[in-house]
């Protein structure tokens, strides 16, 4: 599986383009925005189906500013997490849903997204249109343990819809290898087609005056590991280092974070606030720590790479794709000593961190873009399309 090549897509008619996806939040929806911004000033038709019952104010005003560029519309049906029997309903509204729209694509994002696309596409697909049903994990179901019964359950629905899919699209080698290591030698077209980033997001991002020392940004669940730079904070303070911290976003497991800080001590140290956009976020903190468990090729590092943002991030998932040479300097996920001491040297030594900060940025260069992305996703579609007439 190797990156695909950008196609020239002014030579070719437009595409009636669906996205279908679980989760408005994070990584996976910022990747469909950007993926669905670049289709439509391509001259593509863009659509969106996705959940109703996820997201809040942040989440509404991304979908605003979307909108414009949807001229399929967005559509939001309720989409439980976790597999349940409501999941024959939400499939059936999918299809209803999608077959208005007429689409040559439909792109399923995240496992339940991906379920529901490719089941979806498999129904239209039988009465006569010729549909091309992709799928990008964006980590999911990919993440989990197999040694786990109920796991391996979700890894028998992904062989099951291996086969209704057209092409696999993963954002990293890593995700690539967790397929076919979790899953099965894919049955269709697969592509590795990183995240990419718009050129304004490789300006440099600095702290403000009033920064405080660490900052975190992402999703509030243990997958993404703010427990461990919690605990990790409440050593500094028993070593003697009140550090202070920023705590954005959101998640179902927000309240118990907050608890731990009460717990802990810390209320005076770390602030928490609802769900901002990265680069704001990253000005409030001289330090931003991932301490994730498990990543696929996080939005979150590429954006603090490009800005040129001191970072402290795991050894986990495509991480090591993006940090490449630099990959010595990743901590273990989980393990709060290792992070307290990458920490302490941050705090310790703040030119070194600028300086790592700014060899990551030109190891980077530019090559993560939203336009390659674009494009090599776009000749995927293409190759898809072509080879889907004759499959159910």
């Amino acid at each position: 599986m190797t990156e695909s090549a950008a196609s020239e897509s002014g030579r070719e008619p437009r595409l009636r383009i669906v996205h279908c996806f679980r989760n408005p939040i994070g990584g996976l929806f910022r990747h469909v925005r950007d993926l669905a911004r670049q289709q439509a000033a391509a001259g593509h038709e863009v659509g969106i189906i996705c959940d109703s019952t996820t997201g809040g104010a942040f989440e509404d005003r991304l979908f605003e500013e979307i909108r414009p560029h949807l001229a399929l519309g967005l559509q939001r049906i309720a989409m439980r997490r976790e597999i349940a029997t409501a999941d024959f309903a939400a499939a059936r509204k999918v299809v209803r849903a999608a077959r208005p729209l007429r689409p040559d694509v439909l792109h399923g994002h995240g496992a339940k997204g991906g379920a529901y696309a490719r089941l979806g596409g498999t129904l239209l697909r039988r009465g006569g249109r010729r549909i091309a049903r992709v799928y990008t994990p964006h980590g999911g179901s990919l993440h989990y343990d197999p040694s786990s019964l109920k796991n391996r359950l979700f890894f028998v629905a992904e062989r099951f819809f291996d086969r209704l899919t057209d092409a696999l699209l993963f954002v990293s080698q890593y995700e690539a290898n967790a397929y076919l290591d979790k899953v099965r030698p894919p049955r269709g077209l697969a592509e590795i087609v990183p995240n990419g980033l718009r050129p304004e997001e490789y300006e440099p991002v600095r702290p403000g005056p009033d920064a405080r020392d660490f900052v975190y940004v992402g999703m509030l669940r243990d997958l993404k590991g703010p427990d461990v730079f919690i605990e990790a904070l409440a050593a500094l303070r028993e070593q003697g280092t009140a550090a202070t911290a920023h705590i954005y976003g959101a998640g179902d497991d927000a309240e118990r974070y907050r608890e731990m800080v009460a717990e802990r001590g810390l209320g005076d140290v770390i602030a928490f606030h609802e769900p901002t956009p990265a680069r704001q976020a990253f000005a409030t903190g001289r330090v931003l720590v991932i301490p994730s468990r498990a990543e696929s090729m996080p939005y979150i590092v590429l954006e603090a790479a490009a800005a040129e943002v001191p970072m402290i991030a795991t050894l986990v998932g495509g991480i090591p794709e993006i940090f490449r040479a630099e990959a010595s300097r990743l901590v273990p996920p989980g393990d709060v000593d290792a992070l307290v001491a990458a920490m302490k040297a941050a705090l310790a030594d703040p030119a070194r961190a600028a300086a790592d900060a700014t060899r990551l940025r030109e190891l980077i260069g530019t090559v993560h873009t939203v336009e390659a992305m674009a494009a090599s996703i776009e000749t995927v579609y293409r190759r898809a399309l072509a080879l889907a007439g004759g499959k159910d």
